[in-house]
């Protein structure tokens, strides 16, 4: 009898956790463990965390002060659980800000220090807008290692690769809704999927071109998506696909795998063709825009919360 399909993905893919949830992370046993604004909101929401929530938002010198220590409180804890990296959002807020992302990664790395948690466990995670990728690059000149999120289109790609940065994150769920909304009565099953596809055409010129980039597909609607990608270098996927993924079986092939780099690298994305080429791509330019909208408003939400707790 085949193992059940998480076993055997692991077997070919890095597997990791999309999400805060402790108890998850502790039955899944991913290599590493991704959040952001949303994931931190409702990892902040679960019982027996309020009353420690008080006492980081009584502390902190701001708001601003008492998100990171949250963050970096919840991630510490998480870095205890993976051997591998955790990755921790710097404010949506600051998406079209290269000098206050760098300014705010550098002090979560101060504040994950302070943790006893080292920079070579932690990946920043910012937005691919031409600004953050711009700081991702300087961050990784300083060791700082970087996961450009809300990755939609090939020009983003492109440009971090260009940059250098440790990990991508292609979305494959949000590329699907919209497709889907455009298109309602098309099949994008299976390898129809235009998310799933997006990933492997990053995945292929990345390996193409020799590039150290890691791509980890994320943002999955379904357990389909996942084994379209099996062979990916990371897949980052929710308690409930991994839930679904562990109690089924049957055979897995391996979708995706290493290419020798066969031609030598394009010429960097200049400014202006970022822009122009994601002009272009309506989805990618209308899906980061609403990925950066829909983060910062569950990190208002958290906002509001930490600030009733801070007045008692």
């Amino acid at each position: 009898m085949a193992d059940d399909l998480l076993s055997q993905l692991r077997q070919m893919t890095t597997v990791v956790a999309d999400t805060g949830d402790i108890d998850a992370i502790r039955r899944f046993e991913p290599t590493d463990a991704t959040t952001n604004p949303s994931l931190i909101l409702q990892a902040a929401q679960l019982e027996g965390r309020r009353e420690r929530l008080g006492e980081i938002a009584r502390q902190a010198v701001d708001i601003d002060d008492a998100l990171d220590a949250v963050a970096v409180e919840i991630g510490s804890e998480i870095s205890s659980l993976v051997p591998g990296y955790v990755s921790t959002e710097v404010s949506a807020r600051l998406s079209f800000d290269t000098d206050a992302t760098l300014a705010r990664a550098r002090s979560l790395i101060e504040r994950y220090g302070r943790h006893g948690v080292g920079p070579e466990r932690i990946l920043i995670k910012v937005a691919a807008t031409w600004e953050g990728i711009r700081a991702a690059q300087q961050l990784e000149r300083e060791g700082i290692h970087t996961n450009l999120t809300l990755l939609f289109g090939f020009a983003q790609a492109q440009a971090c690769a260009d940059a250098g940065v440790t990990l991508v994150s292609p979305f494959v769920g949000r590329i699907l809704d919209w497709h889907k909304a455009q298109s309602p009565d098309t099949d994008f099953s299976g390898d129809s999927d235009p998310g799933v596809q997006s990933v492997k055409r990053i995945y292929e010129h990345y390996k193409g071109h020799g590039y150290d980039t890691i791509v980890m597909g994320a943002s999955f609607r379904n357990a389909g998506e996942i084994l379209a990608l099996a062979g990916c270098d990371r897949l980052t996927i929710s308690p409930a696909l991994l839930g679904e993924l562990a109690d089924a079986r049957g055979p897995l092939a391996r979708k995706l795998a290493p290419l020798d780099a066969e031609t030598r690298a394009p010429e960097p994305l200049h400014e202006a063709d970022y822009r122009w080429h994601m002009n272009e791509d309506a989805m990618a330019t209308e899906k980061l825009a609403e990925g950066i909208r829909k983060f910062m408003q569950d990190q208002r939400k958290l906002e509001t919360l930490l600030g009733e707790l801070r007045r008692g």
